[in-house]
């Protein structure tokens, strides 16, 4: 039984969970959950790690909570529980990547390859699960919040030594000062500076010239439904001029956990002639990582349907696709909150496409 008197405050509900009250525990971390897990993602590249990190870390916050006197320092304890937790995490298992980051692209024709297992590759965040509001946390962060969840953005991140990552996030993703990140990570504001120095250099040799974030708002809202449906006008027709020309001249084609990888108009035209465009295909829009994202459905002769096979998250540069990173992971289109298969046009139509995608 709660020992928290009725409408209590948030001081009170502390009070109450420092002498062991769980009612009490609750609703003072709710509030807190989101933003969490988008942090444990950018600390760890994965969806699945960061909803394993959170949990952990909110269990060492309950034994420890007897330390936090005051309600107003919470959030900043927490945060702090959490990045060490995923620091736990990444001392055991290897860095997270995206093929791009593996090795060099492949030759025209040549075969993407056999997949690796899922583990050590970056993995997209829904939309829906962002918990992060537009603009910056703070007046001392450097990156937008939803900037810092893009695929770019958290696969450069994972370049970075552990150490360094949490420096960079705390500091100038959630705006914490060096002296609050320096308490988080028990070291020094000169060794906080220090690998923040490291940090930014790095990140920054890995990013576009300009985040997602800019370029969607740069488009709008009409011109963007037209590109996804046009992507999928084109795959579902088997154009592949279409699909070039939607693409800048460097464009990346990737396929994780498939390690094989395409750069340039002539490597993908003969990947997607080759592979992709041999299979009959419907598209659902959705987003990941605060970008565009299209589930990808393949049909399946003998069950007659339409089956979820890949989720495509779409990278732009201006009007044109400079990356598209096709997650070959069914599972995946179900998290973003799609169906598992599309059984007819009716159905496929119930996602609110035009009829010609449903056709």
């Amino acid at each position: 039984m709660s020992t928290a008197p009725t409408g209590a405050s948030g001081q009170d509900l502390l009070e109450a969970a420092r002498h062991g009250d769980e009612a009490a525990y609750r609703p003072l971390v709710e509030p807190h959950r989101r933003e969490l897990h988008a942090h444990c993602y950018r600390m760890l590249g994965s969806v699945h790690d960061a909803e394993d990190a959170l949990q952990e870390a909110l269990v060492r916050a309950w034994r420890g909570l007897p330390k936090v006197e005051r309600q107003s320092t919470l959030r900043a304890w927490l945060y702090r529980i959490a990045t060490n937790t995923c620091l736990d995490e990444i001392a055991r298992r290897p860095k997270r990547i995206l093929p791009v980051g593996y090795g060099p692209s492949a030759q025209p024709h040549d075969s993407p390859g056999e997949p690796l297992v899922e583990s050590v590759w970056v993995e997209p965040y829904p939309d829906d699960a962002l918990g992060v509001e537009h603009g910056l946390a703070g007046p001392e962060a450097r990156y937008e919040q939803r900037e810092s969840l893009e695929l770019a953005f958290v696969a450069a991140l994972q370049h970075l030594p552990p150490n360094q990552r949490a420096a960079l996030i705390l500091r100038e993703v959630l705006g914490f000062s060096a002296a609050e990140v320096a308490e988080a990570l028990e070291t020094t504001v000169v060794s906080v500076n220090s690998a923040l120095q490291r940090a930014r250099k790095t990140v920054e040799e890995r990013l576009p010239e300009r985040s997602q974030q800019a370029t969607l708002r740069a488009l709008g809202d009409e011109r963007l439904r037209q590109l996804v449906e046009d992507y999928s006008n084109a795959l579902e027709q088997g154009d592949v001029d279409a699909l070039i020309g939607m693409l800048t001249e460097d464009a990346a084609w990737s396929m994780p956990p498939v390690t094989g990888w395409f750069r340039g108009h002539e490597a993908i035209a003969a990947f997607l002639t080759d592979y992709p465009l041999r299979e009959r295909w419907r598209h659902v829009p959705t987003h990941a990582n605060g970008q565009l994202a299209v589930g990808c459905y393949m049909w399946n002769e003998p069950t007659e349907r339409y089956e979820a096979a890949v989720l495509d998250v779409l990278t732009l540069r201006g009007e044109q696709i400079e990356d598209v990173t096709g997650f070959l992971a069914p599972w995946l289109v179900g998290r973003f909150g799609e169906a598992p298969e599309l059984m007819s046009p009716e159905a496929f139509a119930s996602f609110g496409l035009p009829e010609a995608l449903a056709s």
